[in-house]
């Protein structure tokens, strides 16, 4: 079987692309994971666009505020180097809307904003909803474990990588992650 071409790789913001803090809107408690900026200097290089699809729920809670979400990933942006496009879903868990992942919303949107498919899209992230979000979608949907992400997570996605630049590597490569 040929994989299909990256159209697009969009990420899950918190835990996957900057350290996860909990309803951050400090954009100075902003730190990228290990290997994020080398990943997205190899997309770069590669003329592959990015995004970001990430649930901000602390918006809804009122914990934060859209002006303090943008702040924080315009300073993730400022030290990963620049992704193409930030979407993200302000609402509650229990809002219902099209937007908050694993709903397809966000990748969607992102794909439509990059002018691609969803179905060429990957999407990684650090725990179910992110692939939930792929899958309703019809992209593909990478898992890079950390402390958060629960076993049986692990165990249910369709594929994995150890850290963000073996996946990139793998994606950019063709080659698949692997398989709990």
């Amino acid at each position: 079987m040929t994989p299909r071409a990256l159209a697009a790789l969009l990420f899950d913001r918190d835990g996957t692309l900057i350290e996860d803090v909990p309803y951050n809107g400090d954009p100075e408690r902003v730190r990228p994971v290990a290997g994020a900026r080398r990943a997205l200097d190899l997309l770069r290089a590669a003329g592959t666009p990015t995004g970001v699809v990430s649930n901000q729920s602390g918006v809804a809670r009122g914990l934060i505020t859209h002006a303090e979400v943008r702040r924080v990933n315009e300073r993730a942006d400022e030290l990963l180097g620049g992704l193409d496009i930030w979407v993200y879903c302000p609402h509650a868990p229990d809002a219902g809307c099209a937007c908050r992942k694993p709903r397809p919303g966000l990748v969607v949107e992102a794909a439509r904003r990059l002018g691609v498919d969803p179905s060429g899209c990957v999407v990684i992230g650090d725990i179910a909803a992110d692939l939930g979000a792929a899958r309703a979608a019809g992209a593909r949907g990478v898992l890079v474990p950390n402390a958060a992400t629960l076993p049986d997570e692990v165990a249910q996605a369709p594929e994995t990588a150890p850290d963000l630049l073996t996946a990139v590597r793998r994606l950019l490569d063709g080659t698949r992650g692997e398989r709990p």
